[in-house]
């Protein structure tokens, strides 16, 4: 379950979570807010309101921008969100945070560097961006999804069972405040709506995926079962991983033929667990015809 080609399908599209991104940022600002200013959101049309929702925390502020500072950000945003301008724009987005360590602007920045190592699949540096963007933005949605679901994902196997215990109750907070968050996130004007539903579902698919493979890391099938068939039911680009854990909880949990039907649907799209699939449907048959099935 690591974090190579896959990695694009695991967070779809750069273009799909930026808009998501844009759609967050909206949400964390108004009109009316000042640099330094809390804000809370209102809950969404129809959605109770909850006891205590966690006012969004904006950054400390900070020193007016200057000429340089703004051409900076706006030559960083002009890098198209591409797989062919990847890298420069990573290495743009560091360079910024380097060169103006105070700047207003960073938590966009970081918020992005997130998604490009993402994409990169390289998560030690995702998870450290995270970290710098959830200490600017504790209630930033994308990236506390993006975590979630990510760090069970591509846990170590060198971990001492203490150390992976922390790192599955850290991804299990994420997801969960994600899902608790976006609900709350409102469509920012001039987002078409399908553009906005679709990387809203994408970033609660991660979230719902995060918990599912927390509950797998920790030998809970039958938790892990239905996080997951959410977390499959939201996603935009099926997520081959999502399907292969969720077909070794059915199968491990005794429900085999839910196990078929999760390692088909794994087997049918194009990625290096296309073969594993294709053998644990086999399997899944077999032991369909050898033991009892348990039912939900």
């Amino acid at each position: 379950m690591g974090m190579g080609k896959n990695s694009v399908r695991i967070m779809g599209s750069l273009i799909l979570v930026a808009a998501w991104a844009a759609a967050t940022n909206a949400w964390a600002q108004t009109p009316t807010a000042a640099p330094g200013q809390q804000q809370t959101p209102a809950p969404a049309q129809g959605e109770k309101p909850k006891d205590q929702v966690e006012p969004l925390t904006m950054a400390p502020a900070a020193p007016p921008v200057n000429a340089e500072e703004d051409a900076a950000i706006k030559a960083f945003r002009e890098i198209p969100n591409t797989n062919a301008d990847l890298q420069k724009k990573i290495q743009a987005g560091n360079d910024f945070v380097q060169k103006y360590p105070t700047s207003r602007y960073r938590a966009e920045v970081y918020n992005w560097l997130v998604r490009g190592y993402m994409s990169a699949g390289d998560v030690p540096k995702m998870q450290a961006a995270g970290e710098k963007d959830l200490e600017l933005n504790p209630n930033d949605v994308q990236t506390l999804a993006i975590l979630g679901s990510a760090l069970p994902r591509s846990l170590a196997s060198n971990l001492s069972p203490e150390e992976k215990e922390k790192v599955l109750t850290q991804a299990e907070q994420y997801s969960n405040k994600a899902i608790e968050l976006a609900p709350t996130i409102t469509k920012p004007a001039g987002m078409a709506d399908d553009m906005f539903i679709g990387a809203k579902n994408q970033t609660m698919a991660m979230a719902y995926s995060g918990l599912g493979l927390v509950a797998f890391r920790r030998g809970k099938f039958a938790d892990a079962i239905p996080n997951l068939e959410k977390s499959v039911g939201l996603e935009p680009e099926p997520d081959p991983v999502n399907y292969y854990v969720l077909a070794l909880s059915n199968e491990k949990a005794s429900h085999f033929d839910d196990a078929v039907t999760a390692f088909t649907k794994c087997a049918a799209i194009q990625s290096g667990l296309q073969a594993t699939c294709k053998q644990g449907i086999d399997e899944a048959k077999k032991l369909s015809t050898t033991q009892l099935s348990v039912p939900k």
